[in-house]
């Protein structure tokens, strides 16, 4: 469609291009050429296209700007004028081909989505395994789903546990544990060994198939918007044809109603505004947005409601090693080392995240487990140096243990409140530690969200698949106005549409299970780097970098854009309402008014075209390079083993022996010595005054720079407590150093997240 469109659009340019070059060729050489008859015929594409917009929108009860140059064209051949024809149909012709250049056109077929879909499946049947076609299943079929595979059609679970990846539907990063008899939905992935399955469902009924059609039926239910040349055209029409009459009754010469249509011809509208929107379109796209069509920024423009889905959205979508609670008589990168040996065996989501903590931190060379035992959604088990080495679930560990301590059992308690999800390690039946995973907040989301206030939204919704008190830990957290939980794809969809009535919606989503939901907002936002394909081809804004602060920059750019294009259109036709009045009263012929309309285009062309540059408030000096920006988030990187030694002597010091705490408080204290407080005086020194120069302001870091003050001041009590602790320590001395490794543990916690996103935001 897009391909014949772009081509009707060079034929209706073309034609009167090059009538008016045979007419200015037949001028200069005066060769006898029926240029009158070209000029008029190449106006005859416009004319029947102008026409047909024309007729169509009166049917549709609606008047656009298409009208006053219908008549004008028509007027021109009427009163045999074709050269003001020809003039006129080429402005017309480059405005529709630059306004289809700028709103892209592409139709959003399903491309994406239906190539995720699973196209085969494997049935087991009395001679083997069979591949089959999809649409060969039935409900009863004993199906076989392979590691890796996508669950063909819903089902019920016939072994002992599967592990599946319901991030597509669900949105939630944490694989789900499946047992015996589990109904399994389609579309979800099998992140664990192959398992065997029942057919509860044909394809065309299944889970999957659901979605698909949903994101088709809110396609087509969404409402067009209207283009802003047409809301200007309400009362810029009946004008121009009120003051052409008037100056053809008042002359009787019909040439001069002829010259007030022609200038009134509202080229700054079908003109600036496609311009200002392509510089603007062409900006985002600079910044690793790509906005799909000039109704589309104008939509953002207007967007008051922003929804996000949680996970993958405000949250990286990943499970991440965020802390190591080791037991008493072990080394937190100990445990780590071990689980990530054992690990490297598995592709389950999780054990790939423990792995890539362990390289984060600098394990090589890994030891190779022997007699490796997965169990699927459970844990795995093997022999590594001669001993038994267990990790997995809460459940699975503690079965094999001789006994799960309390405090490992206190903790599990704990994550489950919180969201987050913990890999029990154990050795010989003793517990050795406990990983705790979770799906963090993207570093950029508090200052995205921030700016996406500034920028005119006014209220956020934070919408998640997620149990209520995980949702809201997150959301309460980063200030959203309001938080659904438990939704499913429908449930999504149905906010959306609810939304719709109270003013234009932003929807930010990554899964398949967005899609729907991005398909029914006034403006889709994919999360393009890692989001799904099917979210992509479903939205209007595609975030290919998926950073959110570029969604509060295209919003900022949008608002530009659009103030660009208005004040281009009020001056092209303020412009234009002058010439009017010239032309009325006799002194502006029609084809001098059609050039007089050309040069007011020129200028309003010109200062459409701002809309390339950035957005003030985005102009500032970044004082980082984006290298030197990674280099601080990698010294903080290294420090986080330090941090994770921290938290775990303040919990376990009152367990340890004297000469334990004693060895243990002063490895610390070297650390903190040797890599902490080096650091932080090179920020406060070097870092931060080049910041606050180009931040402005008396003092733009003074936030940060008490907290070095704290850093500094509780390092120097703990290093005190420890050279004057006496042999034995009491309860009251042990517990004066335990506050103040938890008050250390706090601020360095707070301290780090806030300079990790001003160096992003810096950079």
């Amino acid at each position: 469609m897009k391909k014949n469109q772009n081509l009707l659009y060079a034929v209706l340019l073309s034609s009167p291009l090059l009538a008016l070059l045979a007419w200015a060729l037949q001028r200069m050489s005066g060769l006898s050429m029926p240029v009158d008859v070209m000029l008029a015929a190449s106006a005859m594409p416009a004319v029947l296209l102008l026409l047909l917009d024309s007729w169509r929108a009166i049917r549709q009860r609606d008047v656009g700007v298409d009208l006053l140059a219908l008549l004008s064209i028509a007027g021109s051949l009427a009163l045999d004028q074709p050269l003001t024809a020809a003039i006129i149909a080429a402005m017309t012709a480059s405005g529709r081909w630059l306004d289809s250049y700028a709103a892209g056109r592409a139709e959003r077929e399903m491309s994406g989505l239906l190539a995720r879909a699973p196209r085969h499946a494997n049935r087991v049947e009395a001679n083997g395994l069979q591949r089959v076609a999809l649409e060969e299943v039935r409900v009863g079929d004993r199906l076989l789903v392979k590691a890796g595979e996508t669950v063909p059609v819903d089902g019920r679970l016939l072994d002992d546990a599967a592990l599946l990846d319901e991030s597509a539907l669900t949105g939630e990063a944490k694989p789900v544990a499946h047992q015996t008899g589990a109904l399994l939905r389609s579309g979800t992935l099998n992140a664990a060994a192959a398992f065997s399955m029942t057919a509860t469902t044909t394809a065309a009924q299944s889970t999957f198939s659901g979605i698909v059609k949903l994101v088709s039926e809110a396609s087509q239910a969404r409402a067009p918007l209207t283009r802003m040349a047409d809301r200007y055209a309400l009362w810029f029409i009946p004008l121009a044809l009120g003051l052409a009459g008037l100056a053809w009754l008042l002359s009787q010469d019909p040439l001069r109603a002829l010259a007030v249509l022609v200038v009134a011809t509202p080229c700054p509208l079908v003109l600036a505004v496609p311009v200002a929107m392509l510089s603007g379109i062409s900006r985002c796209a600079s910044r690793g947005v790509l906005v799909k069509g000039g109704a589309v920024l104008e939509a953002l423009d207007r967007a008051t409601l922003l929804f996000f889905d949680k996970t993958g959205t405000l949250t990286g979508g990943k499970a991440k090693l965020v802390a190591i609670h080791p037991a008493v008589a072990i080394a937190p990168a100990e445990v780590l080392r071990l689980a990530a040996a054992l690990d490297q065996m598995s592709c389950n989501v999780i054990a790939t995240a423990v792995l890539q903590a362990a390289l984060d931190q600098g394990e090589t060379g890994l030891p190779m487990p022997q007699q490796l035992e997965e169990t699927p959604g459970a844990g795995l088990s093997g022999m590594l140096d001669g001993h038994r080495l267990v990790l997995g679930s809460h459940a699975f560990v503690a079965g094999q243990l001789k006994a799960m301590p309390a405090w490992a059992t206190t903790l599990q308690a704990r994550l489950d409140i919180e969201g987050a999800s913990a890999v029990f390690v154990a050795r010989d039946g003793e517990l050795l530690g406990v990983l705790e995973m979770s799906d963090q907040l993207r570093l950029e989301t508090p200052r995205a969200l921030r700016m996406l206030r500034r920028s005119g939204i006014r209220q956020i919704s934070m919408l998640s698949g997620d149990r209520q008190d995980v949702a809201e830990a997150i959301g309460h957290g980063i200030g959203v106005d309001r938080i659904y939980a438990g939704l499913q794809p429908q449930d999504k969809l149905r906010q959306l549409q609810q939304a719709a009535s109270l003013g234009v919606t932003i929807m930010v989503g990554d899964g398949v299970n967005d899609a729907p939901a991005l398909s029914a907002a006034g403006v889709g936002v994919a999360m393009g780097g890692q989001g799904a394909a099917a979210a992509a081809e479903s939205a209007g804004v595609v975030l290919l970098n998926d950073r959110l602060d570029r969604l509060a920059e295209a919003v900022m750019t949008a608002h530009r854009t659009m103030a660009i294009a208005r004040q281009s259109v009020m001056a092209g036709m303020g412009l234009s309402l002058l010439a009017m009045l010239a032309a009325a009263i006799g002194y502006l012929p029609p084809v001098a008014g059609a050039v007089l309309q050309e040069l007011i285009d020129v200028a309003v062309i010109l200062n459409a075209l701002r809309a390339l540059a950035p957005h003030p408030a985005l102009l500032q000096t970044r004082p980082l390079t984006t290298d030197a920006a990674q280099q601080l988030n990698d010294e903080h990187a290294k420090l986080h083993p330090l941090l994770q030694q921290l938290s775990a002597l303040a919990r376990g010091l009152p367990q340890l022996q004297h000469a334990q705490q004693l060895e243990e408080l002063a490895r610390l204290d070297a650390m903190l010595t040797q890599q902490l407080l080096p650091h932080e005086k090179m920020e406060e020194q070097h870092v931060y005054p080049a910041m606050a120069q180009v931040l402005g302001g008396e003092d733009p870091l003074a936030a940060l720079s008490r907290s070095h003050q704290e850093i500094f001041k509780l390092s120097r009590k703990l290093a005190m407590q420890i050279a004057t602790l006496p042999r034995p320590a009491s309860q009251l001395e042990i517990l004066e150093l335990q506050r103040t490794l938890y008050s250390l543990d706090t601020v360095l916690q707070l301290h780090f997240a806030q300079e990790d996103e001003l160096y992003q935001s810096m950079s």
